[in-house]
């Protein structure tokens, strides 16, 4: 008895001096292989999409660039879309995630986040001429949302029974369908709300009613503790010498919000 209570010991020290190991191995590995892989769902405008010579740009892709070159690496893009963002961290096909992720207490229980970078306020929005006051006006109507995001989440949360959500794989077919005319109604950033508008004038949506105001992080797995405190700091560094305001302001046309910029110092 006494000799397996002291395997068990053993083991459980073992684990935990093998895990520590790995969290501090995830940046040594990066520094290492000279090469950070960073998920990136690029049909997200303005947040990182592809140009007109399909080279990867935006808000994400600019930060993403940014920390690379802080960290004196290469920067990699895995692309992905709202509902495979978490699963590549977690099946190691990623590093981390900088993807307009907004930062859930449902989603602290699988990954880290670093400190708030950046971030945006979600609405329903419909056409103008629309009377949509409350959710209960939602009723009987068909609501476009992108599958895996927080609008999905916040939606089907608070639309009334009989409301359709019609989810889609990803932000770019989300917008399609609006745009084409296939829907009238969508959950999403304001943002992208302004694009859809741009996109099909005669659309006139406008934000109705509020989902969120999301603080975003870059994702991480938790067992990369020294990943995540070079990660905070960097945040905290770029956060105070404007680097990541001036990146915002550039793809997004508006300032970073205040709340975002109070969390990260």
């Amino acid at each position: 008895m006494r000799t397996m209570k002291m395997l068990l010991t053993a083991a459980v020290m073992l684990g935990s001096i093998t895990g520590s190991a790995l969290a501090a191995d995830t940046l040594a590995k990066i520094k290492s292989a000279g090469v950070i892989r960073i998920a990136i769902d690029l049909s997200v405008p303005p947040w990182s999409f592809k140009d007109d010579k399909l080279e990867p740009t935006g808000s994400e892709v600019g930060t993403a660039k940014l920390l690379a070159s802080d960290l004196g690496v290469k920067m990699e893009i895995v692309e992905t879309n709202g509902a495979n963002r978490i699963p590549f961290l977690m099946q190691d096909r990623a590093d981390i995630i900088i993807s307009a992720l907004s930062i859930t207490d449902e989603r602290k229980k699988t990954i880290a986040f670093s400190l708030p970078y950046s971030g945006t306020s979600t609405y329903v929005a419909a056409p103008k001429d629309m009377n949509i006051k409350s959710f209960a006006d939602l009723a009987g109507k068909r609501i476009g949302v992108t599958r895996g995001t927080t609008n999905d989440t916040d939606i089907t949360k608070s639309a009334p029974a009989d409301a359709e959500v019609v989810r889609f794989e990803d932000e770019a077919t989300t917008m399609t369908a609006l745009v084409s005319n296939q829907l009238d109604l969508v959950a999403q950033s304001s943002t992208l709300i302004a694009i859809i508008n741009q996109k099909n004038p005669g659309k006139n949506l406008e934000a109705k009613l509020p989902l969120r105001t999301a603080p975003m992080g870059i994702g991480m797995r938790k067992e990369d503790v020294e990943l995540k405190k070079w990660v905070d700091e960097w945040v905290k560094k770029n956060v105070a010498n404007g680097k990541l305001q001036a990146i915002y302001k550039q793809f997004q046309g508006a300032d970073l919000p205040p709340e975002i910029i109070a969390e990260s110092r």
